[in-house]
């Protein structure tokens, strides 16, 4: 009988050795990434903190890109791999000036392309005339009113800003 003993425990202590490391594994907490932010890209709470200010790329005043369309319509590519601000963020909320706020976020520093693909995601599914002023004019950095955003600005029309706001034209094509 005590052969018999010897056995039984044998494949028991083989049966557990077996299932006792994948237990082991599930109970190790997964750790955070953290490498996949890049060199360089701070946190915009970190930059308020400190009292860095940021600096816009002044490409994008001159985009006249309408905020119904894909961001790839616009001419000049390289112009949406280029940094949204100085020094680079991993987010910036984008303030509408009706109240509408939009995140744009790329770990690696958010672009011009970033932002634009955050506001398009709002505007893609809106005609052209439901939007009053449906054209890009650039962000504004107030840090007056808010350091963690920027402020979009709209504008009526791509190519040609009019200087005149009167309403009696509204309804009318080119």
């Amino acid at each position: 009988m005590a052969a018999d003993a010897q056995d039984l425990s044998k494949v028991d202590s083989a049966v557990s050795g077996i299932s006792s490391p994948p237990k082991d594994e599930k109970t190790v907490p997964a750790k955070k990434r953290t490498s996949s932010s890049a060199p360089g890209v701070m946190n915009v709470n970190d930059l308020e903190r400190d009292g860095i200010e940021l600096q816009i790329a002044k490409e994008t005043q001159k985009l006249n890109w309408k905020l119904n369309t894909s961001p790839s319509t616009i001419d000049d590519k390289d112009v949406l791999k280029k940094m949204l601000t100085t020094p680079p963020v991993k987010k910036i909320d984008l303030h509408f000036p009706l109240g509408l706020e939009v995140s744009a976020r790329n770990l690696k520093g958010v672009t011009i392309k970033d932002a634009l693909d955050a506001i398009h995601k709002q505007f893609k599914k809106k005609a052209d005339d439901e939007l009053e002023n449906p054209v890009l004019a650039g962000f504004e950095w107030d840090k007056e009113e808010s350091w963690t955003r920027l402020v979009v600005h709209q504008k009526k029309e791509g190519a040609a800003p009019s200087s005149k706001k009167s309403k009696k034209n509204k309804g009318e094509e080119d």
